[in-house]
């Protein structure tokens, strides 16, 4: 059976909502990442055969298979195929569990998977069509606010406002201490502005302290969460190359890690973003593994209770858990955040000489992504 591994995978520095990546179209900073990667990597952009990108929003500038059209405007082969697709959150992360399902069903040997959102320009939501219809999920289930179900989140585990402020202020602190030692520089690649500028670092890290986060009001009246300890809106595109294990050998590529187990499962509607730790729990069983064969693991910070909540049940040690921060202090691009999640944590297992990782992501629509990782 054929066996698809992961080759590199790399990120643009992820802009704040309306900062130095705004100026630029959708199709810009996904067709960068996605040459980058094929420059970095020596690979022929001919030899890829499909290439699969997360999107959330498919509205306006990212309507219409934003994935071809970045592929286009990069200049990269016409006849290779696109697909984009809308997992939510987990899109880019569904996206690297579909190219090496097909790698893996014997399609093809070389495959890209990415992510985009250009959130500054296409807000989340826009794509609900006319003013005033209904929310889709409004006509078949009652789906709380991803706010209110994070606070929920944080009732049922018993987390209070410290707590959360506290896991905020360390995503914060690990983070910046990461940027400082260079544990990012091998997945950012940098993006140029037309002004000349280059953007290398990302926009969303804060100086911050407990009693700052502290002072901070809630999102939503009486709740926990503020925007100290959620994910924020942000700028950004990732891309990962995944090949035939035989063929990447036969190409002079060193593959890096390889899926083990991967997954896209229900959540709990009530609860709407703690699907995380169900997924993590599909992907175990179906490898055989336990929460001790993990060496780390990357659990998108949506929100602050979503990681706490998933290292309460699953009795995860906070020192193995995001060690170099998260999307509270680096941004979400929803689209694209999977990959992220990915390039942090292969290169953070190779950075500490272990072996094993999980990426998991809670999505909207009640949903979550999950993957076991294995360092080659």
């Amino acid at each position: 059976m054929p066996v698809p591994v992961i080759v590199d995978a790399v990120r643009t520095p992820y802009g704040k909502r309306g900062g130095a990546l705004s100026g630029l179209h959708a199709v810009e900073l996904l067709g960068g990442v996605q040459t980058r990667l094929l420059e970095r990597t020596g690979v022929d952009a001919a030899a890829v055969t499909e290439v699969i990108g997360g999107c959330v929003t498919q509205a306006g500038e990212q309507s219409n298979n934003v994935t071809r059209f970045a592929w286009l405007h990069a200049g990269l082969p016409e006849e290779t195929g696109a697909t984009t697709i809308d997992a939510q959150c987990g899109s880019a992360q569904q996206a690297v569990h579909l190219v090496a399902a097909q790698i893996a069903a014997g399609m093809y040997d070389v495959g890209m998977a990415c992510g985009v959102e250009a959130m500054s320009r296409v807000p989340l939501l826009s794509n609900l069509g006319e003013v005033g219809r209904p929310r889709p999920e409004t006509w078949s289930v009652d789906l709380p606010a991803q706010f209110e179900a994070a606070d929920r989140i944080a009732g049922r585990r018993g987390l209070g406002r410290a707590d959360l402020d506290e896991f905020g202020l360390r995503s914060q602190q690990r983070a910046r201490a990461a940027w400082d030692a260079g544990r990012f520089d091998r997945e950012v690649v940098a993006v140029p502005l037309p002004d000349g500028r280059v953007v290398d670092r990302d926009e969303g890290l804060r100086e911050t302290t407990a009693e700052a986060l502290a002072g901070l009001k809630p999102i939503r009246e009486g709740g926990l969460h503020t925007a100290g300890t959620s994910s924020q809106i942000s700028d950004g595109a990732t891309a990962a190359l995944v090949v035939e294990e035989t063929r990447a050998r036969e190409l002079g590529l060193r593959p890096r890690a390889r899926l083990v187990a991967q997954a896209l499962v229900g959540a709990e509607p009530a609860y709407l973003l703690d699907g995380p730790i169900r997924a993590t729990q599909r992907v175990l069983d179906r490898a055989g593994m336990t929460i001790a064969d993990v060496d780390l693991f990357e659990v998108n910070e949506a929100f602050a209770a979503v990681p706490l909540s998933f290292a309460q049940v699953h009795g995860v040690d906070p020192d193995r858990l995001n060690v170099n921060g998260g999307a509270i202090a680096l941004g979400h691009p929803v689209g694209s955040t999977g990959i992220r999640l990915l390039a942090t944590i292969v290169d953070e297992l190779e950075r500490r000489d272990q072996t094993v990782g999980v990426v998991a992501i809670c999505a909207g629509g009640a949903q979550a992504t999950a993957a076991i990782v294995e360092r080659i």
